[in-house]
């Protein structure tokens, strides 16, 4: 199968499976109130190759990933523009999905919505409060997480140590009975969206809308809840808690990732170096930022720099070349390299190690090719395009269409350098660049390609 770090006991363990062939996992899903950043691409693309390593494996997967349609952040904004905040969820959501197609991210099996599911909340608050779980302030209802017995397991701290305020994004109010306590529902105040309860009108808090998406779509005890380090507490653990504390088994393992880093600095929006996914596939191959995520392993921090995006970049150049030279062979990896990369990719989902015996091949099979050696090059091409594929990787293996303009360009180029005139072919290959296109040479002869 496959071993995974679990934050929950703190070592590499394998993944057991409830359901045998079967993998349930829910994934914490993006709160719609602006553009998706490369932190939020790291994020889904680690969970997108953990997805497509386990469906290689033959293994049924269900994956969840819900959306936060309801937030301070949104209601924020909203008031900040003077906007509807179903404006702005919806609106953001699209540039989400827009991101996530871009960077070639599988979407979810299911995308539950928290709006959707406000009843469902109201239902488990009040059997929280019924079991004296959970009491009612003026301001809000909140758990007791003195009746979690093991509250902070995945903060790897016991109750004492936990900070004044750990539960919730905002610490309010001044009746709550516990530091800890956190707020499972938050009343209306003047201009905010509300939902009716039997406690007064009010909004869920975050933390409950996770666990009743999750239980629901998956049912107790699903496999494997992911997200964020920085989501491991206080967000996970309450959600956590409130499922324990409801005499419910939540999820079985839990996996966390690294964050990212720009120049050496953590990303944050109060540093100001969080970019945009959109603006940065204006500037690099999408494909590169998906490179940059593969050769990082996904608990350590990922440095995103200039240099290390045009490497990437060239790299994936380099890919498509291979890719075009090799895109006749069809299949017929090598079996005992597979399993080589099924071994490391199945060891804490190496990609690092599984990238790297990708380009080892690449270089077999381009060697062995040029020394004529078609029975050691192609089955190790086959087993670079195939580890390409599980890891998410689209290589162009074949030309575009070339607008009339642009193949004149290409054979005026041909002919200026077949003259010797390679000012001339410059020039051309400058125009060229100028329409948005390139032009590569290979043994088979020039490739126009876009840019």
């Amino acid at each position: 199968m496959i071993s995974l770090y679990n934050t929950a006991v703190g070592t590499v363990v394998p993944l057991e499976l409830r359901d045998p062939g079967k993998v349930s996992i829910y994934v914490c899903g993006p709160t719609v109130y602006g553009p998706p950043h490369i932190g939020h691409g790291r994020h889904t693309m680690v969970y997108d190759v953990l997805r497509r390593v386990l469906t290689w494996k033959g293994l049924d997967v269900t994956f969840v990933s819900n959306i936060t349609d309801i937030d301070d952040k949104i209601i924020n904004r909203a008031n900040d523009e003077n906007r509807e905040w179903q404006d702005i969820a919806t609106k953001c959501e699209s540039i989400w999905w827009k991101s996530m197609d871009l960077y070639n991210v599988q979407r979810p099996d299911h995308t539950p919505h928290a709006t959707e599911y406000v009843d469902e909340m109201v239902e488990l608050i009040g059997q929280l409060i019924d079991g004296e779980k959970a009491y009612v302030t003026s301001d809000g209802i909140y758990l007791r997480v003195s009746e979690v017995q093991d509250y902070g397991l995945l903060a790897n701290q016991n109750l004492d140590d936990l900070l004044e305020g750990g539960g919730d994004r905002t610490v309010v109010g001044t009746e709550k009975e516990n530091p800890a306590d956190f707020a499972l529902w938050k009343f209306t105040k003047p201009g905010e969206p509300a939902w009716p309860s039997p406690w007064g009108e009010g909004r869920p808090g975050w933390h409950t809308e996770c666990v009743v998406m999750s239980l629901d779509i998956l049912g107790e005890g699903f496999d494997l809840h992911t997200g964020g380090l920085d989501l491991t507490f206080p967000h996970h653990e309450n959600e956590r808690a409130q499922a324990v504390a409801n005499g419910k088994t939540f999820a079985n393992h839990w996996m966390h990732h690294g964050f990212v880093e720009m120049e050496g600095e953590k990303m944050s929006k109060s540093l100001g170096n969080v970019t945009n996914l959109l603006d940065l596939a204006e500037q690099y191959d999408p494909r590169a930022y998906r490179l940059l995520v593969l050769q990082s392993h996904y608990r350590s921090p990922m440095e995103v720099t200039e240099t290390s995006l045009s490497n990437a970049t060239n790299a994936i150049e380099r890919l498509d070349t291979f890719a075009r030279r090799f895109g006749e062979i069809g299949e017929g990896s090598d079996p005992v390299a597979m399993a080589e990369f099924d071994e490391i990719i199945s060891r804490d989902l190496d990609s690092a190690g599984g990238v790297d015996l990708m380009f080892r091949k690449v270089r077999e099979a381009n060697t062995a090719l040029d020394a004529g050696d078609a029975g050691t090059a192609n089955p190790a091409a086959a087993t670079a395009l195939e580890i390409a594929s599980v890891l998410g990787l689209e290589l162009v293996s074949a030309g575009e269409d070339v607008p009339a303009e642009v193949a004149a360009l290409v054979e005026r180029r041909t002919e200026a350098r077949a003259a010797k005139d390679w000012s001339a072919a410059d020039e051309i290959r400058d125009e060229l660049s100028a329409l948005g296109w390139t032009v590569e040479d290979s043994a088979d002869g020039p490739i126009a390609r876009k840019l």
